[in-house]
């Protein structure tokens, strides 16, 4: 039985942590297959591209990560999507999701750890 790679899309309005995001993605196994600098090119990606995962920053230039979270997790295939941030205030945090669920929030420092692939559906 085949397995079929996570495909992941990146949201964050930092180019260098997109690509690092990337490659860390990558060493779990997840296919990045796009990347978007803020919340409207984020949502337009994730509606083109259709990730089975979506990694979102809470500040991005137009609009608030946490909300186009919210809408990406609500969206018909609901993609697994994940919350992140520098600011380790909001580490261990989750934040509201689609119907009462929570939404995993972690910090950017967890970005190599196999927590993080495996909340966004790496296979261990």
């Amino acid at each position: 039985m085949r397995i079929v790679p996570v495909t992941v899309l990146i949201v964050d309005d930092d180019v260098s942590f997109r690509a690092l995001a990337a490659r860390a993605m990558q060493a779990h196994g997840l296919t990045v297959v796009g990347e978007a600098g803020a919340a409207e090119e984020g949502a337009e990606a994730a509606r083109r591209l259709r990730p089975d995962a979506v990694l979102v920053d809470v500040g991005l230039p137009d609009g608030s990560g946490i909300a186009l979270a919210a809408d990406l997790a609500a969206l018909p295939w609901s993609p697994q999507v994940v919350v992140i941030s520098s600011d380790a205030e909001f580490a261990g945090a989750t934040r509201p999701g689609p119907n009462g669920t929570q939404l995993p929030f972690v910090t950017k420092e967890t970005l190599a750890s196999s927590r993080l692939a495996e909340l966004l559906g790496a296979r261990p």
